[in-house]
């Protein structure tokens, strides 16, 4: 582990290229770091949709939340709204993960092995 001079010592802003990334130093137009973790995030993945209604943190209100699908972020977003718009409800994607409002649970397992994904309903 850097010591905490290290840690403090990194170049955050330059006169020639402006504000760099404090994880790589690099200038934040060429930085890549976000890419290079949205791709380790895919590559982790084993390739099964998972499907979950959630309720905890939300006021009671149910949440179809779509893991493990592996695809990149604004691919990821092409899909989710393409699936809130046949159940016809809102939604997000928050760090990869779908968030669907409502139980669609159901519907959006067949629209995925229609899209040709494997895919488990998850949870009680």
């Amino acid at each position: 582990m850097a010591s905490l001079r290290d840690q403090l010592s990194g170049l955050v802003y330059s006169t020639e290229s402006g504000r760099h990334c404090p994880d790589c130093g690099q200038a934040l137009d060429a930085c890549r770091c976000e890419e290079q973790a949205e791709a380790a995030r895919v590559a982790a993945l084993d390739g099964v949709v998972r499907i979950r209604r959630e309720t905890s943190g939300r006021k009671g209100k149910g949440v179809t939340t779509i893991t493990g699908v592996p695809l990149m972020e604004k691919e990821l977003k092409q899909l989710a709204k393409k699936l809130k718009q046949r159940c016809g409800t809102g939604g997000a994607v928050k760090e990869g993960v779908i968030e669907i409002q409502g139980d669609h649970r159901d519907t959006l397992k067949t629209a995925l092995e229609a899209e040709g994904y494997k895919v488990k309903l998850a949870g009680g």
